[in-house]
């Protein structure tokens, strides 16, 4: 056999193996639901796995828009916000998705946060959201009752960042190391975004949080309120179940 046909042999066998992985995870977890903790908190997996395309996610920013390419090879952990405004409890699921990812720790490389908005929000709602995203773990890391209240506060959509109250936070830190975000903001197709309602019966609610594995499959979903140690435990059993991304 010559090195063309074995490099031939080899790529079937890769393309084989990215076919067949995600349903492998997906029958090895219904088989075996110890590995994903079975509580009222704990994800439900989406059988069969919804399948995405590069072609589905459309940069919902200039940042996000120079970053798509940071989607492929990743375990995503993806927010989303259903409607043109971000309750608390949408809110509160984004900031618990930021720690959730500190919580990886040496796993973190191999995740990235995305947030898919499904409606046009006005540019200033959206600017809020990112703000309170990039700096709201300020205050809640904190044991000071007043802190607390203001955070509590600030997760009411009506209640803004203002640029005072900005710089407070920051304090001495270099701006723009202060603001800058890693969480990807996406617009999904009309394809998509069907099939993922269809998933939910007809509604996305806000809170909403969905796994996607590194070969874009849509493969696990948490209802609002989830609990983050649970999604961290779950993330880590598929981390270590898959090891690809």
């Amino acid at each position: 056999m010559n090195n063309q046909q074995k490099r031939n042999r080899l790529l079937i066998l890769a393309i084989f193996g990215m076919t067949i992985i995600p349903f492998l995870i997906a029958w090895v977890l219904q088989e075996n639901p110890g590995l994903v903790k079975g509580t009222t908190n704990s994800g439900r997996l989406i059988i069969p796995p919804i399948s995405t395309e590069r072609s589905d996610f459309t940069g919902f920013d200039k940042f996000s828009a120079d970053n798509m390419g940071e989607l492929a090879g990743h375990w995503l952990i993806v927010n989303v916000i259903p409607n043109t405004g971000c309750n608390e409890i949408c809110l509160d699921a984004l900031l618990k998705t930021k720690q959730l990812r500190l919580m990886l720790n040496k796993e973190l490389p191999r995740t990235r946060r995305v947030v898919m908005i499904f409606k046009d929000p006005s540019q200033e709602s959206a600017s809020q959201w990112w703000l309170k995203d990039t700096l709201l773990w300020r205050l809640h890391r904190t044991e000071n009752k007043e802190d607390k209240e203001l955070y509590l506060s600030l997760l009411h959509e009506e209640n803004k960042l203002e640029e005072a109250l900005i710089e407070k936070l920051i304090a001495n830190e270099n701006r723009e190391f202060a603001l800058n975000s890693e969480l990807i903001r996406v617009k999904p197709s009309k394809s998509l975004a069907e099939k993922i309602t269809a998933v939910r019966d007809g509604g996305i609610p806000d809170g909403m949080l969905f796994l996607i594995d590194p070969l874009g499959n849509l493969m696990m979903q948490y209802e609002p309120g989830f609990n983050t140690y649970k999604v961290k435990d779950d993330l880590m059993h598929l981390l270590r179940i898959s090891q690809i991304g």
